[in-house]
């Protein structure tokens, strides 16, 4: 699975360099919809040179990967509350229960 992502290095005022990096967001399709109404941009594998193109200076045919990724094409099934705890890391986390 693809994320569109946005990620940036700059040096602050104190000289320090920061870097910072963000998962960009759009409306939650049907699936994702009753656990919240944002979800992450969603790329499609085949879409992944033009998300990245650094020389595309027109926006606009960036706005069709603020399209909800389709429900038919996730799969959603419950997991284990831990999950939600951060110092828990692990695959198992991702078990179906």
């Amino acid at each position: 699975m693809l994320f569109a992502g946005l990620w940036e290095s700059w040096k602050s005022p104190e000289g320090e360099v920061v870097e910072s990096f963000t998962i960009l967001t759009t409306a939650a399709n049907k699936l994702l919809e009753s656990i919240h109404e944002r979800m992450p941009v969603i790329l499609h594998p085949a879409e992944c040179g033009r998300w990245l193109n650094r020389h595309l200076t027109d926006p606009t045919p960036l706005s069709l990967f603020f399209q909800p990724y389709p429900a038919d094409l996730l799969e959603m099934w419950q997991v284990a509350p831990l999950v939600n705890t951060p110092k828990y890391d692990n695959c198992e986390l991702i078990a179906p229960i």
